[in-house]
């Protein structure tokens, strides 16, 4: 007997980046990258995962709680003294004014867009994101049985949507508009004076504004380092998702938030309630520290350290025949445009991967648009790792 899946399923594409990871890990474990028999090991720039960790206040606390055993539920929304610290963040920061009760902690960022998917999107509704994106959140869209729509944004405008683009994608059906600032894969963000008047024109429509800001912490650019909330000071339609795996590095901790007009906030709690009852405890008693003075040092600290990376991997892949046609202001990737080298951008991942060690994210996951000119990398890994990588590239495309 067949088992039936559900049809929404048919729209929930793979998640390419994981899969050519699986083959980058076979590879890694084969003899060819095996150092004791000549190998070169392989060098991971695919995933974009700080090599950091968590700050070391986080893991100290971390284990001061897990000395005390009891690790009971939280509320669904989280607990409050997380909320009030964020809240504070976001005041010392970006000079933003939020009210904690209108945060809500959850299951990493991911959780953060399930939950606000499923709150406001349904089926016969549209939702605009930009192409190139990070794909999962089109398929969030998707998973709450509602369509994205991709709007092709290219290096004219910093791959990322105007204003004039969501108007003339605009229908009857849309419902609004998902974002991110700073995006994945490119690292650009949307200048402040076009995201208010992106917000402004969703409004005039009855839509929302989702804006994913994961990456808001790594902004390496003073002008671009701004929260979309500061276009809706009263709370009405922008949503803002953040998490702590990117500016704090604590991915496996999986734990994120999101920022919500007050009148969202018993909707989304009534969802989190049944879908995951509440966030790690563990996670939110350890991200407690990630806001004392000495870990947002540390944190500070790591922000220029990618910045010096990504300093000196923009101008090596220029010299590659790889092109970054727009520096990335923030997050820790580079859109490189691989064209020069090959037709399809997979074809030269798998190959640099095979031949090179080297692993990398070739753009088809991303969006169609230009899936077969433009790959990501990943910057997050030591300058000592993208030298090595840089240098194993150079010798092959010699070749």
């Amino acid at each position: 007997m067949t088992l039936r899946t559900a049809a929404r399923l048919e729209h929930i594409e793979p998640f390419f980046v994981m899969e050519l990871a699986k083959e980058a890990g076979r590879i890694a474990a084969s003899p060819a990258c095996d150092p004791a028999r000549g190998g070169e090991p392989m060098i991971f720039l695919n995933i974009g995962e700080p090599d950091f960790g968590a700050p070391d206040a986080t893991l100290a606390l971390a284990q001061r709680v897990l000395a005390g055993r009891a690790l009971p539920y939280t509320q669904a929304t989280g607990l409050a003294p997380l909320r009030e610290r964020i809240a504070g963040w976001y005041a010392q920061r970006f000079s933003l004014d939020i009210d904690p009760a209108r945060i809500v902690i959850t299951a990493g960022a991911s959780g953060a867009l399930q939950l606000a998917c499923l709150a406001l999107f349904q089926a016969g509704d549209e939702v605009l994101l930009p192409d190139p994106s990070y794909p999962c959140n089109r398929h969030f869209v998707a998973a709450a049985d509602a369509t994205p729509r991709l709007i092709p944004a290219g290096p004219a405008q910093r791959f990322q949507p105007s204003v004039e683009d969501v108007v003339r994608h605009w229908t009857p059906a849309t419902r609004g508009v998902l974002l991110a600032s700073p995006s994945n894969p490119t690292g650009t963000s949307i200048a402040p004076e076009v995201m208010g008047r992106i917000v402004a024109e969703v409004r005039a429509r009855g839509g929302v504004t989702l804006v994913d800001e994961i990456y808001l912490g790594l902004s390496y650019d003073a002008r671009y380092g701004m929260s979309a909330l500061a276009h809706d000071p009263e709370g009405r339609d922008v949503i803002s998702i953040n998490s702590f795996s990117k500016y704090f590095s604590m991915t496996g901790w999986r734990l994120g938030w999101l920022v919500l007009p007050p009148a969202l906030v018993a909707p989304l709690e009534r969802l989190a309630q049944n879908l995951y009852i509440c966030p790690s405890t563990l996670a939110q008693q350890a991200a407690l520290a990630c806001f004392e003075p000495e870990a947002i040092e540390q944190c500070e600290q790591r922000r220029g350290e990618l910045q010096r990376r990504r300093d000196f991997i923009v101008p090596a892949l220029e010299r590659l025949g790889m092109p970054v046609p727009v520096l990335p202001d923030g997050a820790f990737y580079a859109w490189a445009d691989s064209s020069a080298h090959s037709p399809s951008s997979w074809d030269f991942c798998r190959q640099a991967m095979q031949r090179a060690h080297v692993a990398l994210t070739p753009g088809r996951d991303f969006g169609p648009a230009a899936a077969e000119r433009y790959l990501r990398l990943s910057f997050a890994s030591s300058m000592a790792e993208l030298q090595a990588a840089v240098a194993r590239l150079e010798r092959e495309l010699r070749r």
